[in-house]
This record gives C-alpha cells, sequence and structure tokens, in this order.
C-alpha cells in the first residue's frame, strides 16, 4: 500500500510539472499576449514587450513568427540555459514546438504576430515541451 501511494504521488507530481511546463501565453501573460484570430489550424497572437520585459515561462506548439519592430532579447529555457536573440522589422521565422521564459532586452518596444499551428504540431507539443524554439540571429550563452 505504502508502494502504492508512493508511485501515486510521484505520478501526480510529474503530471504537473508537465502542466507547469506547457502553460499557454495568453492565459499566464496576458500583458503582452493578445488572440487576434483563431480556428481549428492556427492561432494568431499580437506579441507587445515593452522594454525591458520580461514574460513568465510558457510554452508554444510549431510557430511562425513576423516581427513588427527591431529588438534585442533573450530567452530562458525550463533547464536554465538562456539565448539571446536580435529581430529586424519584416523578419519571419519558424519555431519548433517549445518551452521558455522571454524578455526584451532591449531600449525599444518587441512586436511581432505570432502563429501557433494546431493539428499534428500541436500534438507534439507535450512532447516536445521542454525543447528550446529556434530563434534569428541567436547566439547561446
Amino acid at each position: 500500500m505504502r508502494r502504492l501511494v508512493l508511485f501515486c504521488t510521484a505520478a501526480l507530481c510529474l503530471g504537473f510539472t508537465t502542466v507547469l511546463l506547457a502553460q499557454d501565453p495568453v492565459k499566464v501573460d496576458p500583458k503582452h499576449y493578445t488572440v487576434i484570430s483563431e480556428n481549428d489550424q492556427v492561432r494568431i497572437l499580437k506579441i507587445h514587450y515593452g522594454p525591458h520585459e520580461k514574460s513568465v515561462m510558457h510554452s508554444h506548439p510549431a510557430t511562425a513568427v513576423v516581427f513588427l519592430s527591431d529588438s534585442k532579447g533573450k530567452f530562458t529555457f525550463p533547464d536554465g540555459k538562456t539565448e539571446d536573440f536580435t529581430t529586424k522589422s519584416g523578419e519571419a521565422m519558424y519555431g519548433p514546438a517549445g518551452t521558455h521564459l522571454p524578455e526584451n532586452t532591449g531600449d525599444t518596444p518587441l512586436d511581432g504576430v505570432l502563429v501557433e499551428l494546431k493539428g499534428k504540431s500541436a500534438s507534439a507539443k507535450a512532447a516536445a515541451a521542454a525543447k528550446p524554439a529556434t530563434t534569428a540571429k541567436a547566439t547561446k550563452k
């Protein structure tokens, strides 16, 4: 009986850890993420970070993003590693599903339009939640 209780407790803790790592940015950080449009294939988000603003750890399924401003930032990943990035207005990129904590490290706003892909890529979200997203012009620290 004691082993069953320990097993159930461990399983419950692992389940909560996965849920915490896979949080929806619109729900956990509505200041920086707003839904523009959504259907059964995509969800389109407006991103806006003021200078030196920081988000919270959250996850996205596979994404495509178009940056609307030149900016500098940093991603922190669940394992503690960080990755600096720079963007140029009009630049577009793809990112696989992943979990991160973004921060605008620059003196100007960071703006963009993020398209989250649903369907097959969304089902891979849970499996890839701890993998870092690909960023343009990134340098790992």
